[in-house]
């Protein structure tokens, strides 16, 4: 299910979007190297890796080579490497061209909105905070995982659990590979949920994609969402 567009015009700019896809992209093109091996170094380097966050330190050559994260002594592959910040890091990190234009394509079309309901910091801060979560509950379920993971998609997905809350009714215009020359039309709630369900699918399909993190992603921007709903609402009450 690939978005090409929502008819929800916003009322007013949206400079966070724009400077987090800005960011993104400069990352991608100018400082990620795109050839072997130098990109995969730099992902061991600079991306979030589970194995590092459980144990607090970056990994061996051993358990690179390995492929297990056993704590066992040895040096570092890099070792001034902040494995806190590598969270953060991660979310502006990307594997490869498409998953770039693939992420930035589907914020784009649901993230100005949100920022338009919450503000400029305050979305930043739930973007921020969204992809935090999805790279927790994904470290949480594999704490063992010696693989860098990257990609801003968990941070995107609870922007489309926000999305799914505030604009349940915005209309989203999409195709559904491979029946890319048949577009749909229908409220933003049926193609949301209809991804949702979706990412269940990808564990039995696909070993590569963090379908984990989308989840809890997604989760975790419908409760924030409802949680700001229901205090606007309040609000409103009160006076």
């Amino acid at each position: 299910m690939i978005p090409l567009h929502d008819d929800n015009p916003t009322r007013g700019r949206s400079y966070v979007t724009w400077l987090i896809m800005a960011g993104a992209a400069a990352v991608f093109l100018l400082v990620q190297p795109l050839s072997e091996p130098d990109r995969t170094e730099f992902l061991y380097e600079q991306a979030a890796i589970p194995c590092e966050i459980t144990s607090g330190a970056p990994l061996t050559f051993a358990e690179i080579d390995d492929d297990i994260c056993n704590d066992a002594p040895g040096p570092q592959f890099a070792p001034d490497k902040n494995v806190l910040v590598s969270l953060v890091v991660a979310m502006f990190l990307h594997g490869s061209l498409m998953h770039l234009i693939g992420n930035l394509w589907v914020f784009w079309i649901f993230g100005n909105n949100i920022e338009d309901e919450t503000g400029h910091l305050p979305f930043a801060v739930f973007f921020l905070a969204a992809g935090l979560v999805a790279l927790f509950s994904y470290v949480l379920l594999h704490p063992q995982d010696t693989s860098p993971i990257v990609g801003a998609s968990g941070a995107v997905a609870g922007v489309m659990g926000a999305y799914l809350v505030l604009h349940p009714r915005a209309r989203v215009t999409f195709v559904v590979l491979p029946l890319f020359f048949l577009p749909w039309r229908l409220p933003a709630a049926v193609f949301l949920v209809g991804w949702f369900l979706l990412q269940f699918l990808l564990a039995t399909t696909t070993d590569n994609i963090a379908w984990e993190a989308h989840v809890s992603g997604f989760v975790f921007g419908v409760v924030v969402a409802a949680l700001l709903r229901a205090t606007a609402a309040e609000h409103v009450a009160v006076r």
